[in-house]
């Protein structure tokens, strides 16, 4: 577990071993917590996670607590916060928006310390075909055949669409090393940009991307697995294609601390772990994330993937270099500045 403040610790003392008594005496009944979220956790909190914890705690403590909460895009979650929106905590697609927090000042404490190193749950980057699979996709390479209309969130405002050039890139860097020992990033940047040819829409984000393919726009869709899962709890006329070799997105939380009062920032405190409790790790797999706590929670879902071949962003040098290595330097100079 990570160092939290003295009012943190107090709080969560009373939070596990009280009853009925209330958190010290703060001159309000009643508290607000503000979270901003990248756009696919929004049913998972808002179902699940917010009217648990308000249950929880309000047997604990006597005290009510409201939600408010705001989803988009990370890169745009993120920007909103640098501008200065009220924000408690935030919970991001990419560790590199958490870094751009810290170094805008709006997050002053370190992520790394919470549970799990302040990653709250994972999934793998799928594709979705329509019903049959009538273009014949069984890999991130066959989707650059000739007449293939792809779907892919704009890396400019989406943290998933980011993952998934890294899961395009990597899985052909993995692919090389497997075969040759040696990782071929000719081969990688070859595949991204005929991949990228075939890209007909990017929406601003992998909910926005994911609405658009209901609607029968495009052939294919770079998603969450867990996006795909709920496409196919509603029974959606698609399929899903599981790469031979794929990343595992890992998605942080993070305490916005800027502005924030000893008390408030307690209770905050408190709800952050909450979110690796196994009530909330339940919720996360209900909605198709990867539980980071426990495996054999994940075996509740027996519909997840089986990855050939699963890396993580570590395997590409961390973000601190995958962002300007592939993201920038493949991505931005030379797919879309040629455009």
């Amino acid at each position: 577990m990570r160092r939290i403040t003295a009012i943190g610790v107090a709080l969560l003392l009373l939070f596990e071993i009280t009853c009925c008594r209330k958190p010290p005496q703060t001159g309000v009944d009643e508290a607000t917590i503000t979270v901003y979220g990248f756009s696919v956790v929004k049913e998972a909190l808002e179902t699940e996670i917010f009217p648990a914890f308000q249950k929880h705690w309000v047997e604990k403590t006597g005290q009510q607590v409201k939600f408010a909460s705001s989803f988009a895009g990370s890169e745009i979650v993120t920007n909103q916060i640098l501008s200065g929106v009220k924000a408690d905590i935030a919970i991001l697609a990419i560790e590199r928006d958490a870094e751009r927090l810290r170094k805008g000042g709006a997050v002053k404490s370190d992520w790394h310390e919470l549970p799990h190193k302040g990653i709250v749950n994972r999934t793998p980057f799928v594709i979705a075909v329509r019903k049959g699979n009538p273009k014949g996709i069984h890999d991130f390479p066959d989707l650059a055949k000739p007449g293939v209309k792809v779907i892919h969130p704009d890396p400019i405002s989406s943290g998933g669409a980011q993952w998934s050039l890294l899961a395009i890139y990597g899985s052909e860097l993995m692919k090389s090393e497997r075969q040759t020992g040696n990782r071929d990033s000719a081969k990688a940047l070859d595949l991204i940009k005929r991949i990228w040819k075939n890209v007909i829409a990017t929406p601003g984000s992998a909910r926005e991307a994911r609405t658009q393919f209901e609607t029968g726009f495009g052939d294919a869709l770079i998603t969450y697995e867990l996006e795909a899962l709920q496409l196919d709890d509603r029974h959606e006329p698609f399929e899903i294609v599981v790469p031979s070799s794929t990343i595992f997105s890992e998605h942080p939380v993070v305490i916005v601390d800027r502005d924030i009062s000893p008390t408030k920032r307690a209770l905050v405190e408190v709800f952050a772990s909450y979110l690796w409790s196994e009530t909330a790790q339940r919720a996360w797999v209900k909605y198709h994330f990867r539980a980071v706590t426990d495996e054999k929670l994940n075996e509740s879902e027996p519909r997840f993937a089986r990855i050939a071949h699963p890396f993580k962003v570590a395997d590409l040098g961390g973000w601190e270099r995958a962002y300007p290595d592939i993201i920038e330097g493949v991505w931005k100079k030379q797919i879309q500045s040629a455009k």
